[in-house]
């Protein structure tokens, strides 16, 4: 089906529901680069204007990758709740967008939206977000409320949670106990001390468990560890007995791009059941952490949908968001700068993709976090990750990801450091997870008002913490 849009006596055509919703995606360098941008302003206008008259079950009947071809879509039509869609069902896109609003102004707006979050497929989402300012993505995911949990609580109202990033280019033990140590001193790590393996040697990943869970286990710090190493590796040492908190992957928006990854769905479901069998948990029992990022299918060459056609890079991450909510994960981040330029040009396009990102996951009922991040051939600066990371926690973001000193050096990119995330709690007056707040108050890291304590505290503290071990 083709739509039409008029506009200053220019009639624009769009071949199809896949160039249509590519056409209306604020400007970025992915889409550029994968041929589906719109070729100016105006039709980029032209295309959102008739984006928003379109009715929403359209997406239920017009899939822009094709079933039968492709097992994520399959997924996001099978499990769509017809009765939770209900509510909705009559709007159009732009009329959707008016009912989110009209819902953060009302009563209960966390309930009405919970609500419908089964019935809005990941297309939707990304739909009604490409005619969004970035104050209105800001407004509904700030009244917007998803927890999940398993030693500490991520994605509750008035927290901002982080992932401890202690990466190391060799994995040596010393500079990762040292970061994570450093980490925790400027209260960071309760959403998860999670490292990157420079390998994906088992053996190295084993030894990485028992270095962050003998950390954990000697403090009785409340959170929870990880090593991103592949699902299978992972699988394999929970079947050797290792100490495997959450089960990592990275995942995306089409079977072909997920085929790149080395994952399906019966494997990430196999690796959610191994995880939860293990009940390490003590609040909740989420074992479920997984990446996502624009610009991940067209970097594989599994980015086309119906008709052939060049899918854009928002709405393929959005269905990414499909496959996390079958999983039901604790713990879902974008690492929204990372891949580079040629995806998201610059900070300004990094800062609309995160917002976006969380937008759409957290409306699909994700604990939705996000990397904010840039590598440093992109146009952009701590400047721009401080705006977004800003923003970010305004809208309710369930954590973000904290390197020491923003700059992680094995991975080669930029992220935040601990102290940026000090300075956006104090700011907004945010707190940590519920469980690790606590814990920081009983070790005395942070005072009864929840301030990180001076560092001759903080040393009085650690040298306590020692002895105790």
């Amino acid at each position: 089906m083709k739509y039409h849009q008029r506009i200053s006596g220019v009639n624009y055509t769009f071949d199809g529901l896949v160039d249509l919703m590519a056409k209306a995606t604020p400007l970025r360098s992915g889409d550029e680069l994968a041929g589906c941008a719109a070729h100016s302003d105006a039709e980029r206008a032209a295309a959102a204007w008739a984006l928003a008259e379109l009715p929403l079950d359209t997406f239920l009947n017009d899939a822009v990758v094709p079933y039968e071809t492709d097992e994520v879509t399959r997924l996001i039509m099978d499990s769509h709740d017809q009765q939770a869609f209900s509510e909705i069902s009559h709007l159009t896109v732009g009329a959707f967008r008016d009912w989110l609003l009209d819902a953060v102004a009302g009563d209960d707006a966390a309930g009405r939206i919970a609500a419908v979050a089964p019935g809005i497929t990941p297309e939707m989402a990304a739909a009604v977000s490409k005619i969004m300012r970035n104050q209105d993505l800001i407004a509904v995911t700030a009244a917007t409320q998803v927890h999940a949990a398993f030693r500490s609580t991520i994605g509750l109202p008035g927290t901002l949670a982080t992932r401890l990033q202690p990466n190391h280019p060799t994995d040596d033990p010393r500079g990762i106990a040292a970061a994570v140590l450093d980490g925790l001193l400027m209260g960071c790590g309760d959403a998860v001390i999670g490292i990157n393996p420079a390998t994906d040697s088992p053996q190295a990943t084993a030894d990485l468990l028992h270095l962050l869970d003998n950390i954990r286990s000697r403090y009785d710090i409340p959170a929870q560890s990880c090593v991103l190493s592949h699902i299978t590796t992972t699988i394999g040492l929970i079947e050797a007995g290792a100490p495997v908190d959450l089960v990592f992957q990275s995942v995306a928006g089409t079977e072909g791009a997920n085929k790149a990854f080395g994952v399906d769905m019966a494997l990430l479901r196999e690796g959610n059941e191994a995880g939860r069998s293990l009940n390490r948990g003590t609040v909740g029992n989420n074992v479920m952490y997984l990446e996502t990022g624009q610009g991940s299918a067209l970097s594989s060459g599994a980015h086309l949908g119906t008709g052939g056609r060049p899918v854009d890079q928002q709405t393929l991450e959005t269905r990414a968001y499909g496959v996390a909510r079958a999983l039901d994960p604790l713990l879902v981040n974008t690492v929204v700068g990372f891949i580079g330029p040629e995806y998201l040009y610059d900070g300004r396009q990094i800062i609309r993709a995160g917002l976006e990102d969380h937008f759409c996951g957290k409306l699909l009922g994700l604990p939705m976090g996000v990397d904010v991040c840039y590598t440093n051939h992109a146009e952009a600066d701590q400047n721009d990750m401080d705006t977004l990371l800003t923003l970010l926690a305004a809208a309710g973001c369930a954590f973000v990801i904290t390197v020491p000193g923003a700059d992680d050096v094995m991975l080669g990119y930029q992220s935040l450091s601990f102290h940026d995330v000090v300075a956006v709690r104090r700011t907004l007056g945010l707190k940590p997870a519920p469980e690790f707040e606590a814990w920081l108050k009983k070790v005395g890291m942070t005072d009864d008002a929840g301030k990180l304590t001076n560092f001759d505290l903080q040393r009085s503290a650690l040298r306590a913490l020692t002895a105790a071990g």
